[in-house]
C-alpha cells in the first residue's frame, strides 16, 4: 500500500509541473503578442506592471492589489480588460477566470491577436466607425 502512495504523489507532482510549464508558456506566448518580452511573465511583481502595460491601466493599480476586497475587483477587472485586449468577449472572461488552465492556453497559443489595450477606452479604429456613421 506504501508503493501506491509513493506511485500517486509522484505521479501528481509530475502532473502539477506539467501544469505550470504549460500555464507559463500560454502567459509567456500572451505577453509576446502583447509585444512585450515574454520572460516577464515569470518575474514576481514586474509581470503584473507589464499585464498592466498590455491592458492600459497605470502602474499604480499594483498597489490595488495589496487592499483586501479591492484586489478582488481590480483582479477580475483585469482580466476583463485582458480578454477584451485580444478582442474576445465577457464569456471568453468568465472562462479565464474559472477554467484559466484551458482559456489562457487557448489564448496564447490560439488564433487571438492583440487588438491594443482595451482600458485606453476608446481605440482609433472604433472612434473613426463612430465618425462615419454620423
Amino acid at each position: 500500500m506504501e508503493d501506491f502512495s509513493t506511485f500517486g504523489s509522484g505521479l501528481f507532482a509530475v502532473i502539477y509541473l506539467a501544469f505550470i510549464v504549460v500555464m507559463i508558456a500560454a502567459q509567456w506566448k500572451i505577453y509576446e503578442k502583447a509585444g512585450k518580452p515574454g520572460w516577464a511573465c515569470i518575474i514576481p511583481i514586474y509581470n503584473i506592471i507589464v499585464l498592466l502595460e498590455i491592458i492600459g491601466k497605470p502602474w499604480w493599480w499594483l498597489l490595488l492589489m495589496f487592499v483586501p476586497i479591492a484586489n478582488l475587483v481590480v483582479a477580475i477587472w483585469a482580466i476583463n480588460l485582458l480578454s477584451k485586449s485580444f478582442g474576445k468577449d465577457e464569456g471568453f472572461t468568465l472562462g479565464l477566470i474559472f477554467l484559466s488552465f484551458i482559456f489562457y492556453p487557448i489564448l496564447g497559443f490560439g488564433s487571438a491577436e492583440y487588438k491594443g489595450p482595451a482600458g485606453m477606452g476608446f481605440q482609433k479604429e472604433s472612434y473613426a466607425n463612430i465618425l462615419d456613421q454620423e
